[in-house]
């Protein structure tokens, strides 16, 4: 790593101190998994689509245009079999240790929980939450996978996957529990973000806490807050600190 030993060591120091760590994370956590981000030099908004995809992921076109919604949905925004990467895995570890107060997440692809990770807040909701328009019935992640065109309730309702689309708002319940969790927190680690999204990314700003670490490949307008800042992958980061905590490197 490019980092410094220093540099790890001291995050390695403060998550040991830590009982109250918020993780703010977004689509960089999971591209070592597999899953595309969206604003990097591969990610989806710079492949060609017949519309661009912030067009195809809005409320609008859903409405408009529901078997194309679900085509590019089903093709591009749901990766079922992938696996936890490393950066998943330390988190869990951070839970049961009693360290991590909440991972605030815009990812929709349940890899957190996958992990092990049960107090994870959803800003833009999951891809396994799917509830009829007509009749509210919950529906699991194979029936919309499994359905051609659009998938419909036995009811013949549509089937909306419960995430947040562009133009439309944020639960507020979760975006309540979010703030909450950063005015309580003792570490933030902003990782896997360009912390371009509003009204996410907007959050940060309820952090009363000292220390602000940010991991991510790519400047973000942060960068000159953070005490700590890497611009590594967040599984090597986050996998280093473990060792050198755990005396293992």
């Amino acid at each position: 790593m490019k980092d410094s030993r220093k540099d790890l060591e001291q995050l390695a120091a403060w998550v040991q101190e830590s009982h109250r760590i918020v993780f703010f994370g977004g689509a960089g956590v999971s591209t070592e998994s597999g899953i595309p981000d969206f604003r990097s030099e591969d990610g989806l908004y710079r492949q060609h689509f017949r519309y661009p995809p912030e067009t195809m992921l809005s409320r609008t076109f859903f409405n408009s245009h529901p078997e194309e919604f679900f085509d590019f949905y089903r093709k591009k925004m749901v990766a079922p079999g992938v696996e936890p990467n490393t950066a998943h895995n330390v988190l869990a570890g951070w839970e049961q240790e009693g360290r991590l107060e909440a991972i605030i997440t815009q990812n929709i692809d349940g890899l957190h929980q996958k992990a092990g990770n049960r107090r994870v807040l959803e800003l833009h909701g999951s891809v396994y939450r799917n509830r009829c328009m007509k009749c509210s019935r919950a529906w699991l992640l194979e029936k919309v996978m499994e359905s051609t065109g659009v998938p419909r309730c036995d009811c013949g309702g549509i089937i909306k996957p419960e995430v947040v689309l562009y133009e439309e708002p944020l639960d507020e319940s979760v975006l309540l529990r979010s703030v909450r969790s950063l005015q309580c927190a003792d570490l933030l680690i902003i990782g896997g973000t360009s912390l371009a999204v509003y009204p996410a990314a907007g959050l940060v700003q309820y952090y009363g806490g000292r220390r602000l670490v940010l991991i991510n490949r790519s400047e973000t307008r942060m960068d000159n807050d953070a005490d700590l800042c890497f611009r590594e992958k967040i599984g090597e980061v986050l996998g280093a600190e473990e060792e050198i905590r755990l005396g293992k490197a």
